[in-house]
């Protein structure tokens, strides 16, 4: 294959070099040596071909374009290094769903600083626990939150503010800043976030997610849910874990597509989005609240080609009510914090409620026995294990979970 280089210092076809004063750099987050076969790429090339495309329209009307958003994560990109955020460094983030927000992402990966969103509902004494052991160098909260943030960090650490309306001393900064940005290189293997697990089975892990884990992801995810510049995407999600930021929004950034950008789950403002838009992804939560909407209907789904579930079990009851009411078929996929995506239902074919698919492409998936690890046969009940680019570095400063996870860097169970 032919390359060129790319933002962040890999190589790729020559055809995904970023043009002057578009938002392509900041999309391709970053590219392995072969993320997918070269036709391929010149078919389907990430991002827009035109930087004024528009990327978000939001609830009130408002509208970004690709080229704004390059640019605002350009400013605060040179804002962040401005108050001394260097490449590895850890950025915290504790702030609600704006487009600003969504900018602040790409500004981090940019800076190849590590994106840590944190979700706004942590009290301080959780976040005392993030900040205690991510030692992040700057942590950016919502401006009623500084003064409490502040007195629980170290001293050394900058706190600065960014409001759901767009307020906030970050944006001050990047005001001032030049919106130009020459992105920070970076390797297939650095670290571009870190997403700390639910602690079901004890405190949190932060899992080290680098950038060819989300970029191989989400060029899977393109390919295999036909993902066009052409494509809307219902963005309900929130953007403080793998669903809302780095299925959702990178699979739409990468296919050059739109999003109408939601800041929370409302089924009459999806139900009226609907006939602007053509996928929409969510949770299980989200069909059955639409479900009791009465203006959910055939018609009203008639312009979508595919609705996406993940997160959590879709009951085979509510696939089958979906199908009657909108006359489509759900897809549902299985992923978790450490892998991105792993398996999906078909794009085309028959999609089986109930069910969560076979392995994405680039992924191996099995099925072991817990107590020894041994493979098990078809049928049988046992524990996933799952390899492949999308598969996580390891749980931060924690080697020993890491390597008991994934043993000798093979299967993650």
């Amino acid at each position: 294959m032919r390359s060129g280089v790319l933002p962040g210092g890999i190589a790729g076809p020559p055809e995904l070099l970023p043009f002057e004063g578009s938002g392509r750099t900041a999309i391709c987050i970053a590219l392995t040596q072969d993320p997918v076969d070269e036709p391929s790429f010149r078919r389907h090339p990430p991002g827009p071909s035109d930087p004024g495309a528009r990327l978000i329209e939001t609830a009130d009307g408002h509208a970004f374009t690709y080229g704004q958003m390059f640019g605002l994560s350009g400013a605060i990109a040179n804002a962040l290094i401005a108050i001394g955020v260097k490449p590895g460094d850890r950025v915290a983030v504790q702030v609600g769903k704006s487009p600003e927000a969504l900018a602040l992402y790409l500004a981090c990966v940019r800076a190849g600083a590590i994106f840590l969103p944190l979700n706004p509902a942590y009290t301080l004494s959780e976040l005392d626990y993030f900040f205690g052991d991510a030692e992040p160098r700057v942590v950016i909260c919502e401006p009623d939150g500084k003064a409490g943030v502040a007195a629980i960090v170290a001293a050394n650490i900058r706190v600065e503010t960014l409001g759901d309306a767009g307020e906030g001393s970050l944006l001050t900064l990047a005001a001032a800043a030049d919106r130009e940005f020459a992105d920070v290189a970076r390797g297939p293997d650095d670290l571009a976030a870190i997403l700390y697990t639910s602690g079901t089975t004890g405190r949190s892990k932060g899992a080290m997610l680098t950038h060819a884990n989300l970029a191989s992801n989400a060029f899977t995810l393109v390919r295999h849910w036909r993902f066009t510049a052409g494509d809307v995407l219902i963005h309900a999600l929130p953007i403080f874990h793998t669903h809302g930021l780095f299925v959702a929004t990178n699979v739409a950034l990468l296919a050059g597509a739109s999003m109408i950008f939601l800041t929370r789950f409302d089924p009459a403002a999806v139900i009226s989005a609907m006939p602007r838009a053509t996928v929409m992804m969510g949770v299980p939560t989200f069909y059955v609240r639409l479900l009791q909407h009465p203006d959910l209907d055939k018609a009203a789904a008639a312009g979508m080609r595919l609705f996406v579930s993940g997160s959590a079990p879709l009951l085979p009851e509510t696939f089958a009510a979906w199908l009657d009411r909108t006359g489509h078929a759900i897809l549902e996929r299985y992923g978790m914090t450490e892998t991105n995506m792993n398996t999906s239902n078909p794009y085309d074919g028959d999609r089986i409620a109930g069910t969560v698919g076979p392995p994405l492409p680039d992924v191996d998936l099995r099925i072991t026995n817990p107590q020894d690890g041994a493979p098990l046969p078809r049928g049988e009940i046992g524990m996933i294990e799952v390899q492949g680019p999308n598969v996580f570095k390891g749980y931060w400063r924690m080697p020993e979970k890491t390597r008991r996870g994934v043993p000798e860097r093979r299967f993650f169970s």
